[in-house]
């Protein structure tokens, strides 16, 4: 699409947001006319979103950037139900307690990607749970056949693998789709947009906007992030890359930006930075050693927009103190008992574990055997060995597994 109208649909398109459209020509005429409103489903499946939710939670913002009203709609009955897109299984029940304590999680975030006061924030338990079973079935699930259902990919491709899906999970792409049809009642909302395994639920949901209510109404997919290697985004060997502070520190998360593999750094400028398009152009041409100075861009522009201008300063202060050899106060730290290590029973292969730097005590014992592992940047090759008072430096003692990980302990 070259001759967008809106600047919404020109921002989307020329950041590479968009994967699939029900009518983007459509999409991109209503925008330029009038401000859009559309919307974001997330279930609260866990306390935290991670870095695969931040190219939807980028669209809410490019929306409001652009002069538009973005909703951010919480599954708080949808959640009790859960969504079977991209799963073998069903999801683990929750119970009414974890869904609010998720909810209460999940929203902290979007207080620093999102003007709250300009959007909207609303949970679908508000209209979902008033309806009658009968009720239900008699107004929308005429709406829908069977043999449609059974050609999405979140139901065909479980029946393909012989995974069992229950009536339950069969039920929940009914349930999106009413949630379109409400917010369009209730808020103008014109406009859904999801990951490209939504594409099904959002058909649905235009579908049944126009045959209830006889309303023009747009769906929108991004594409799904891997890195250039092929890895998902927001999962690395350490686990989630988790957008809440309480379960990854800002230099974490500057770091797993820094760590950028050098061929995804334009592409995640665009998506998840403000910079403008020219110096992301610029910065994308560097070649050699300095494409580290783009990354460093990217980090320091992604970590300041989720935890702040002097959280993103301090990660790259640490990370500059610690790949020139010092300690780094601001690297993750895990305290060890001081009578043990006075006794010379903190053994490395546990610190290593505790601290993270390793999943197991037996990873750890393999990594020291690789040689792997380094003890104030010095390698160690001893599964035996133990820390000792001869370690300290300043009080702390910087432990290391290759090239990027890092923490610290200190005996307390």
């Amino acid at each position: 699409m070259t001759d967008t109208k809106s600047d919404l649909v020109s921002a989307l398109v020329e950041r590479g947001y968009v994967n699939q459209a029900t009518d983007l020509d459509g999409l991109d005429a209503a925008a330029a006319k009038a401000p859009v409103t559309g919307y974001i489903g997330f279930d609260l499946t866990a306390p935290s979103l991670h870095v695969g939710s931040l190219v939807q939670i980028m669209m809410l913002r490019r929306m409001q950037q652009a002069g538009h009203r973005p909703i951010v709609l919480f599954g708080g009955a949808t959640t009790k139900i859960g969504d079977p897109s991209g799963k073998d299984s069903a999801r683990p029940l929750l119970t009414p307690e974890q869904i609010a304590v998720h909810k209460e999680g999940i929203l902290k975030p979007f207080s620093r990607l999102l003007d709250l006061d300009a959007c909207l924030v609303v949970d679908n338990d508000e209209w979902l749970a008033g309806y009658g079973y009968l009720e239900f079935l008699r107004e929308y699930g005429r709406h829908f056949t069977i043999n449609r259902m059974l050609t999405f990919d979140s139901v065909r491709l479980r029946l393909e693998r012989e995974q069992p899906m229950t009536f339950l999970e069969f039920n929940y792409m009914l349930l999106q789709a009413v949630d379109f049809l409400e917010l369009n009642r209730r808020h103008d909302c014109t406009l859904q947009i999801g990951g490209q395994d939504q594409w099904g639920n959002i058909v649905n949901g235009v579908e049944l906007c126009r045959r209830v209510d006889g309303v023009e109404v747009y769906g929108l997919t991004t594409p799904l992030i891997t890195t250039a290697s092929g890895a998902k985004m927001g999962k690395t060997a350490e686990g989630a890359v988790w957008l809440n502070e309480d379960l990854l520190s800002a230099y974490d998360y500057w770091q797993f930006w820094r760590n950028t593999e050098d061929a995804d750094v334009g592409r995640f400028l665009r998506l998840f930075t403000d910079l403008p398009l020219d110096e992301i152009a610029r910065l994308e041409s560097l070649g050699g050693a300095e494409i580290n100075a783009a990354k460093v861009a990217l980090a320091n522009a992604a970590t300041t927009m989720l935890h702040g201008e002097q959280a993103a300063r301090d990660a790259e202060e640490t990370a500059k103190a610690t790949f020139a050899g010092g300690a780094g106060a601001g690297l993750p730290t895990v305290e060890i008992d001081a009578a043990a290590f006075e006794r010379g029973e903190a053994g490395l292969v546990a610190a290593l574990a505790d601290a993270g730097l390793c999943a197991s005590r037996g990873e750890a014992r393999r990594k020291i055997k690789e040689g792997a592992a380094r003890v104030n940047d010095a390698v160690v090759d001893d599964p035996q060995r133990a820390l000792s008072a001869e370690d300290l430096r300043d009080g702390a003692i910087k432990l290391s597994v290759g090239k990027k990980r890092h923490a610290l302990v200190r005996p307390v």
